[in-house]
């Protein structure tokens, strides 16, 4: 048995994607800055069933996911899926005219250093099974820069260069990485981007491997 590892785990999307994983038979390994927040989860994915437990670290300190990753592995089973969907913060998004160097140093370890060392501590293992997914989540200012949220825009279409390079260099080792974008917002009541609706699709595209970049809504004109 393998782990799904989710990268901001929540009770939104988060524990949606966990149950789905997990119902297909995957052990989970939650990683956020809360341990209440964890053993809320794992109490909640318990009830489902789902073999799940929690690991502190914070994308703010990618040598934190190095570490949680690599306990994860030791104490669930080498990680098949890397899910990397953390909420960036409110001060991310600050207009690109009032936005200087400086703010855009959190903005860039969230999006590119922590996805960056996220990988690299679980591509041996994936190697190693001869397969992996690694599934990024993003919003729209990851595909149409927002002057609005310069923060986000800057380090999301970064992070987007950094997951089609892995998508194009990792096929040949049956190691697939994909990009979801949702527009919008996630409501449960939405068709196409609720939690749930959200999580079939992530768990989709594990199991198709069907390209790179997907939508969960069509892009606003």
């Amino acid at each position: 048995m393998t782990t799904f590892a989710l990268i901001g785990a929540g009770p939104g999307l988060g524990l949606a994607a966990a149950r789905r994983f997990g119902a297909a038979g995957h052990r989970v390994a939650l990683l956020s800055r809360s341990i209440q927040h964890q053993d809320n989860l794992v109490a909640e994915l318990a009830r489902d069933n789902v073999d799940a437990r929690g690991f502190t670290a914070d994308v703010l300190d990618p040598a934190s996911l190095t570490t949680a990753l690599r306990e994860a592995a030791d104490t669930l089973g080498t990680i098949e899926i890397l899910q990397f969907s953390p909420v960036p913060r409110g001060d991310f998004m600050k207009p690109v005219l009032d936005t200087d160097a400086a703010d855009l140093n959190d903005p860039l370890t969230f999006s590119v250093t922590a996805p960056v060392s996220c990988v690299n501590a679980v591509l041996t293992g994936m190697r190693e099974l001869g397969r992996g997914t690694l599934l990024f989540v993003n919003g729209a200012s990851a595909v149409r820069p927002n002057p609005a949220v310069a923060g986000t825009s800057i380090a999301f279409a970064a992070e987007s260069a950094y997951a089609a390079m892995l998508h194009d260099t990792l096929a040949p080792e049956n190691i697939h990485a994909a990009q979801l974008i949702i527009p919008g917002a996630i409501r449960p009541d939405a068709e196409h981007s609720s939690p749930a609706a959200l999580a079939e699709r992530l768990y989709a595209l594990h199991t198709e491997r069907d390209g790179f970049r997907h939508y969960a809504e069509p892009m606003p004109a």
